[in-house]
């Protein structure tokens, strides 16, 4: 009883910050204060997202950790705490700078990923035991998947942006957005940060596999998907240091390593946990 509550909690929230923080955005009229370009209500909606993000926290609290000392990591909860994750990012990298509607659609997802666990409730428990280097290295990595959420997400606004302004609508019909030039520097900024924590992800995997996981590295599908990914954030980051490279092309490079990216991760537990019933 007391999981759906939370559960019920939670989506309500995040649903609600979300949808007040797009229509406030949409508002033709809606002040905009001189710095930041943010509008009234925002610093009212920023300061509401730690109630939300606090109760998916205690939502996931209860229904990972079990009584015999292991942590429920299926599908579900992994793709939940991916999500608070990110808001918990996002929320901390937005403190001085506003996104527009970046903030309501990681609140949407955010909103999305807290009750997959209902839908998705196949277990993967793990022992608490594995020590602190294990706990860090999942902490990491997730810190990790939700910096390039982040990524994906703000290239793909780039994209609506874009088009908007080759469409002459300037009117914040989905949301108010920073200039082209401010999101370009953003994306990269973000895929630096993804990418360095995404080096410590691999190179801990990789140098520490033993400690970590009991066992000694074993080249799989999903460490040969970790490491293309890596590969493209490289590249990208090297033509945008080398050969200026910003835009469209950055944003086909920031998609293509996330989707490969989701693939390592995800794809292999669907595939594992929901088709073949393997935790």
């Amino acid at each position: 009883m007391i999981d759906l509550v939370l559960y019920l909690i939670t989506a309500v929230l995040y649903g609600l910050l979300g949808s007040r923080d797009l229509i406030l955005q949409r508002r033709p009229t809606a002040p905009l204060a001189p710095d930041q370009g943010s509008y009234a209500g925002e610093r009212e909606i920023h300061r509401l997202i730690p109630l939300a993000w606090i109760t998916h926290v205690l939502l996931l609290q209860h229904t990972m950790v079990r009584p015999d000392h292991h942590l429920d990591l299926s599908i579900g909860h992994a793709l939940s705490l991916i999500g608070a994750m990110t808001v918990a990012v996002y929320w901390f990298g937005s403190r001085k700078v506003s996104l527009g509607i970046l903030r309501p659609t990681v609140l949407f997802l955010a909103f999305a990923t807290s009750f997959v666990p209902l839908l998705m409730p196949s277990q993967k428990s793990v022992s608490f035991s594995q020590g602190i280097a294990f706990e860090l290295h999942i902490v990491v990595s997730l810190l990790a998947y939700s910096m390039f959420v982040i990524a994906a997400l703000h290239a793909g606004l780039m994209v609506l942006q874009e088009r908007r302004l080759h469409a002459g609508q300037v009117d914040g019909r989905f949301g108010r957005l920073p200039s082209l030039v401010a999101m370009d520097a953003m994306l990269f900024r973000l895929v630096l940060s993804g990418f360095v924590l995404l080096t410590m992800t691999l190179l801990s995997g990789v140098l520490f596999s033993e400690e970590l996981f009991g066992r000694p590295f074993k080249f799989s599908h999903k460490n040969l998907l970790g490491v293309t990914s890596w590969a493209i954030f490289a590249g990208l980051l090297i033509g945008r240091w080398g050969y200026g490279w910003r835009g469209k092309r950055a944003v086909r490079w920031t998609l293509a390593g996330f989707a490969i990216l989701v693939l390592a991760y995800v794809g292999q537990k669907v595939v594992l946990e929901i088709i073949l019933h393997r935790v």
